[in-house]
């Protein structure tokens, strides 16, 4: 239950990591060249479009889809339905649950405290937080906990967990529980040594936000990243609001008798640091110029927070590198150099959801795709796969 699609996307390796930095130019530093042209087949009408109607038609696509060139929506398309009960249709203001897609807030968050010199990426947890084992609170660093490569694991996972999570019934509640069962965890090998996805490390990141801020998570994240890139729809609702909203969509699996069923209720009462904070495609493209146009940090801590850190181990479906693809590990998003181009992003995936939102730094090109439906185990999503393929051919 609510195991992430990251197995597959985050490269969970077991190969030791150094801690590099790639020679990322700055999101955005293009943003003020000349566009390029915009080639048919990311047209409406074109490769892309009817490669998205077929996957819909098929019954393997529903939710939305947005181009953006240097901010200019290219493509915008929905397919399929929000709400199956009710007949809702998917539109481009639907708003979607986005999974793991959520640590994008949680890191640029940390970035910006870190801006204001209230955080340092080496300092260890335990300057921040109290209550935490000794081999995390003394050995894990803010560094370690961004990259992945701070050896604790998944609460979600973790023994009890599920026999208690339904329970929760309050913000509070959720913070405060899914951080007791993180006291319980221990590091899987020594803080550096090794890459492994960990929702942990992220709910712990934001649980940093908030001792330095002194605002609640959820509220700074409202402030300091919504308000501040213009993300009009995006916000942590609740389970009781996402069962009402009609904005907002289901996430629907496939029921062992092969019908879509949904599986609202399998969520946590409202997410949390490592997931399931919600928004639409226009607001993801928001986010997204926000973050590479200045709005959010200044050009240092762009770079630094979307800059290659860590090379994760290849991992069935495409996470590793390979002759034209070479992926690190940045203080968030996956940082990958493709045939010669950036392409930076997230993913997130879990029962009845796929998300991802892709920035083409060298192109001015962002590729948001939110789906309602989840993709099969051991599977990467066609529709924003294909996208990056032609996004990226179309700057070669």
């Amino acid at each position: 239950m609510n195991t992430t699609r990251r197995t597959v996307l985050g490269a969970l390796g077991a190969s030791a990591v150094a801690a590099t930095t790639t020679g990322l130019t700055p999101a955005g530093a293009g943003a003020g060249a000349a566009p390029g042209r915009v080639p048919p087949e990311l047209r409406p009408g074109g490769a892309f479009d009817a490669f998205l109607r077929a996957e819909a038609e098929q019954g393997r696509f529903s939710g939305s889809v947005l181009l953006t060139h240097h901010g200019r929506p290219v493509l915008a398309r929905s397919h399929g339905m929000a709400d199956r009960d009710r007949a809702v249709p998917n539109g481009p203001d639907t708003v979607f649950v986005l999974a793991s897609v959520t640590k994008l807030f949680t890191a640029v968050a940390v970035a910006q405290l870190v801006q204001r010199g209230q955080v340092a990426y080496q300092a260890t947890v335990g300057t921040y937080l109290d209550g935490l084992a000794a081999e995390v609170a003394d050995r894990v660093t803010v560094h370690h906990l961004l990259t992945h490569t701070s050896g604790l694991g998944d609460p979600f996972r973790m023994p009890g967990f599920w026999d208690e999570a339904p329970g929760w019934s309050s913000v509070e509640e959720v913070m405060a529980g899914y951080l007791a069962f993180i006291r319980t965890d221990r590091p899987a090998f020594p803080p550096g040594a090794r890459h492994a996805y960990s929702n942990a490390g992220y709910h712990l990141l934001g649980e940093i936000v908030a001792a330095v801020s002194g605002q609640p998570y959820h509220d700074y994240i409202r402030e300091h990243v919504f308000e501040a890139a213009g993300m009009t729809r995006s916000d942590f609702y609740t389970k009781p609001r996402w069962r009402t909203d009609r904005r907002i969509a289901h996430p629907y699996a496939r029921a062992e008798s092969g019908e879509w069923e949904d599986v609202l209720e399998e969520r946590l009462f409202v997410g949390t640091p490592a997931g399931d904070a919600f928004a639409s495609c226009g607001d993801l493209a928001r986010f997204a110029r926000a973050l590479t146009g200045g709005e959010l940090l200044d050009p240092g801590h762009t770079a630094i927070t979307l800059g290659g850190k860590v090379p994760p181990a290849p991992a069935g479906g495409g996470g590793g590198g390979g002759p034209a693809r070479t992926v690190f590990q940045a203080y968030g998003p996956l940082a990958a150099l493709e045939r010669g181009q950036w392409v930076v992003g997230h993913g997130g995936g879990s029962r009845g959801i796929s998300t991802s939102v892709d920035l083409f730094p060298d192109t001015g090109w962002v590729a948001v795709v939110l789906a309602n439906h989840d993709v099969p185990l051991g599977t990467m999503p066609a529709v924003p796969a294909k996208a990056r393929e032609l996004i990226v051919a179309a700057g070669t």
